[in-house]
């Protein structure tokens, strides 16, 4: 259950906490404190300028701290957005001290703000990295609650926690049937019973060792261990009874299969197989074929498409190709999507059944794990390979020396039809680099128009090469 906060207990905690930062040279400690310290400035100067406290004002706190909450109001949407983001950096450390602050942000976020949907996840992400995968599932399942779009993948999270758990249910019962006398040894203290049974081991007792190590995991379990000894100890005892047997017997092989399942689940979730209905994966030049002699627009999502009337004229291209949290709005958008062209981390619109689905990502492992577990079974024909994940840095080898930033998602894919150069027609819709504004689907409206872009190269590129240019239409051919 989410312990009720007040607003003032965790910007203190935020003040202490800065001060233990001074001097540290982890980098993600770093950009702890920097998080730290917009909060902290933020909150100062509103209580500058915060009206005089009057009787009923005093009178409202009184109330409101007695009911554990600061009072309707005190939690703005910029202090909202500097206590999520500190939350967010506390996370990534992953120390105890910063996770008990990640815990503490999130409680009093959800004891201002109960429907914050950005509250619940983060507070199921703190859940998880503390050992507590049911408790970070309800979170989940909260949030779940709240939003129609789940960009972040968290439903297969959810299925993933319970599936894990499960098999490990599974286990422990498995376990406890090959080592006979373990329920002697369940109610005791886990960590002494543990220790007690590998010094039973090292003597070469492996029966006795076996009832007293399977006795300390239930106990482990029943007592509620967070998820990393549980599975720590569970690795401990499946290496120990395999180095007993010069082959695995049936029961071992099971066990082990048990623990796989719980590990796998934990990572990816139970997702099918992305492959399934007989997906093609496109290399360059099978792309390139795909789209030789085709017309092409692409479709920006900036605010000047919600408004341009221009749908049935997108429709009217041989390709459409659209990006990431994409709206469909037929009037002024258009009704089809050929190509969505999208980041690796978020999952918007991946469940939309397109011809070709081109995902693209920076980092080779993370663009990996993510196609993997993010591509819908049946929701594209055919989706890119490797050798079409970075198209503006890995074939154009376009360093930052000649286009700082990181290289959006729309630039790559039009570096990558410029390169290519076998479409008669290339027109970009909307592309005002987002100098009007942004047009998504409603539960991505609130991610920033981040600076890590560099919209002004891209723009400066895209101009250099245009052939006509009209309110809302480039034509590079």
């Amino acid at each position: 259950m989410t312990r009720v906060r007040t607003l003032d207990e965790a910007l203190r905690a935020c003040s202490v906490h800065s001060g233990k930062l001074v001097g540290s040279l982890d980098p993600r400690r770093l950009a702890l404190a920097e998080a730290l310290r917009r909060l902290l400035a933020l909150w100062a100067a509103q209580e500058r300028t915060a009206p005089p406290v009057t009787a009923t004002g005093i009178l409202r706190r009184t109330k409101a701290a007695a009911s554990g909450a600061s009072g309707s109001g005190a939690l703005g949407n910029d202090v909202l957005d500097a206590l999520l983001a500190v939350g967010d950096k506390a996370l990534a450390c992953g120390y105890d001290d910063e996770l008990r602050l990640a815990e503490l942000i999130t409680e009093t976020i959800l004891a201002q703000r109960r429907n914050s949907r950005a509250g619940r996840r983060l507070h199921g992400r703190v859940l998880e990295a503390l050992g507590r995968p049911e408790d970070a599932a309800d979170a989940y399942e909260r949030y779940l609650g709240l939003t129609e779009e789940d960009g972040f993948g968290v439903r297969a999270r959810v299925d993933g926690i319970h599936a894990a758990t499960r098999a490990r249910a599974e286990l422990l019962t498995l376990l406890e049937a090959t080592a006979p006398g373990s329920d002697r040894f369940s109610d005791g203290p886990a960590t002494d019973v543990w220790a007690d049974g590998l010094a039973v081991h090292t003597v070469g007792d492996h029966d006795g060792a076996r009832a007293r190590l399977v006795g300390a995991l239930r106990a482990m379990d029943r007592q509620g261990a967070p998820e990393g000894e549980v599975l720590e100890a569970l690795a401990q005892y499946l290496d120990l009874a395999a180095a007993e047997r010069p082959r695995p017997t049936a029961d071992l092989t099971q066990a082990l299969a048990r623990y796989a399942d719980i590990r796998r689940n934990r990572m990816r979730g139970p997702v099918p197989d992305p492959l399934f209905g007989g997906v093609k994966w496109l290399s360059l030049g099978e792309f390139r074929n795909r789209i030789a002699g085709k017309s092409v627009c692409l479709i920006a999502n900036s605010g000047s498409i919600a408004e341009s009337s221009l749908g049935s004229e997108i429709d009217a291209y041989d390709l459409v190709v659209r990006f990431n949290s994409y709206r469909i709005d037929p009037v002024h958008t258009g009704r089809r999507t050929d190509i969505h062209v999208t980041i690796h981390k978020h999952a918007y619109n991946w469940e939309q059944p397109v011809d070709t689905r081109l995902v693209f990502g920076g980092n080779s492992p993370d663009w990996k794990y993510s196609v993997r577990n993010k591509l819908v079974p049946g929701a594209q024909s055919c989706v890119n390979d490797e050798s079409l994940r970075w198209p503006v840095r890995a074939l154009g080898g376009t360093s930052t020396d000649h286009l700082t930033g990181i290289p959006t998602s729309g630039f790559n894919m039009l570096w990558l039809l410029d390169f290519l150069d076998v479409s008669p027609t290339l027109d970009l819709i909307g592309f005002d680099f987002y100098e009007s504004g942004a047009y998504r689907l409603p539960e991505a409206m609130k991610l920033a128009i981040t600076n890590v872009h560099a919209y002004g190269s891209e723009k400066a590129w895209v101009m250099e090469r245009a052939q006509s240019v009209s309110d809302l239409r480039i034509s590079l051919r």
